[in-house]
């Protein structure tokens, strides 16, 4: 084969074959900034809506992006004159190979379709699950991304996270906070409950349904323990508890109600 014959093929190669695969990485290159772009634009139009699930919103156009680019790609196959029998002989052969190798991962895929179903969580809410609790950032298919009040972000696997306890503390409007406080015996543990239960009806955020109590608990070894509980709103639940964990201690103070210390009694015996 000489020269010239050698630059006709590979002209006639250019003007057929290589126009085509150009033409079909434009295409997808194209198609994948419009997929991306159009998916994005309904992102935030759905976000708005407020009957819509954030979560699952997410989730469904992940999912359906994904499902746009793989069809986008197999039109682009079949454009270049590829058998797809084969390639889909090869895909189910890989496939079935993947699916022994990432068992794991498919368990994780599971739980996160039941996560989206029984949806014992939404986004932004406050849970406590598999040793951790934090902020629901983001539900995944394969993990759920939670945030630590210390800033600490945890990739929890769905498949452990669907089988295991978790603990919504969002789920309801109110939450009780319980503080156990001790006073010596031989304070006025009436006197005690009283200033207890006027700083928790002062308090701006404690709800005034139901009425909080505060009643004696415990007689311990060194004190009397007395309990007090008071309803607020879920989100005020930690600014609640500080609140009152300072006031009692200065309330304490100032009304000469002892808080005693663990005190061991020793009584030695002459032989």
């Amino acid at each position: 084969m000489d020269l010239q014959t050698l630059l006709n093929n590979l002209g006639s190669w250019c003007m057929n074959v290589g126009l085509k695969v150009l033409i079909a990485v434009v295409i997808m290159i194209v198609s994948f900034a419009v997929i991306n772009a159009l998916f994005k634009k309904l992102q935030k139009h759905l976000e708005k809506k407020e009957k819509l699930d954030k979560t699952l919103t997410k989730a469904l156009l992940y999912i359906g992006k994904i499902a746009a680019k793989i069809l986008v790609t197999v039109c682009l196959v079949g454009y270049l004159g590829i058998d797809t029998s084969g390639i889909t002989a090869l895909i189910a052969s890989l496939g079935v190979a993947v699916g022994l190798a990432v068992n794991g991962t498919l368990s994780n895929l599971a739980g996160g379709i039941m996560l989206l179903i029984t949806r014992p969580f939404r986004g932004d809410d406050y849970i406590e699950a598999c040793g951790y609790s934090g902020t629901v950032i983001d539900i995944r298919i394969t993990y759920t991304k939670i945030r630590t009040i210390d800033n600490k972000v945890i990739y929890i696997p769905n498949g452990t996270l669907s089988t295991s306890t978790i603990v919504n503390y969002s789920e309801e409007k109110n939450r009780r906070v319980d503080l156990t406080f001790s006073i010596s015996y031989t304070a006025d543990f009436e006197k005690a409950e009283n200033l207890i239960l006027e700083i928790c009806r002062t308090h701006p955020l404690v709800l005034k349904e139901p009425d909080p109590t505060v009643r004696i608990v415990s007689h311990s070894a060194s004190s009397i323990d007395l309990v007090s509980r008071c309803w607020v709103k879920s989100s005020d639940y930690w600014t609640v508890y500080f609140d009152m964990l300072e006031a009692v201690k200065r309330t304490f103070d100032k009304n000469g109600v002892e808080i005693p210390y663990q005190q061991v009694d020793v009584h030695v015996k002459n032989g």
